[in-house]
């Protein structure tokens, strides 16, 4: 049976997991400062993105994401593991992205793919500190 602090544990980082998705979806990408550390490590290469420390990837994507007029998150499958002040996670994510075009009819880009993260507890709370993307499908309809 799980304890009051790993049940809290657990909720506060499934909340963060999903403030990700918000912050990323309501293009607030200042609201992924409360997400990652300053260090964190973050790797979307899976996905045609790019890897590297959380400030350059939050730089790419204020200015990658803008050019899909809509997208969305949509998490499940929670897997969560806590060590201690330490966690890591894994969550599937189907995040279809409708495509920029110039014609009227509209095209979208359905991914899925799993998130791997690993967490670390802060005096600020849960913080991500790595995150890693795998693909599972990406189809253009």
């Amino acid at each position: 049976m799980l304890s009051l602090a790993e049940i809290s544990d657990r909720l506060e980082i499934q909340q963060l997991l999903v403030d990700y998705s918000t912050a990323i979806d309501s293009r607030r990408f200042d609201d992924l400062d409360r997400v990652f550390t300053p260090d964190a490590y973050i790797d979307y290469r899976a996905l045609g993105g790019i890897d590297g420390r959380y400030p350059d990837v939050k730089q790419w994507l204020s200015q990658v994401l803008p050019n899909f007029p809509m997208y969305a998150h949509m998490l499940g499958n929670f897997s969560i593991r806590i060590d201690g002040d330490t966690a890591s996670s894994r969550v599937i994510c189907f995040n279809p992205m409708v495509l920029a075009s110039e014609s009227e009819k509209e095209q979208v880009l359905f991914c899925a793919l799993w998130y791997d993260d690993e967490f670390v507890r802060t005096p600020q709370g849960w913080r991500m500190a790595r995150r890693v993307e795998s693909k599972c499908f990406q189809k253009v309809i």
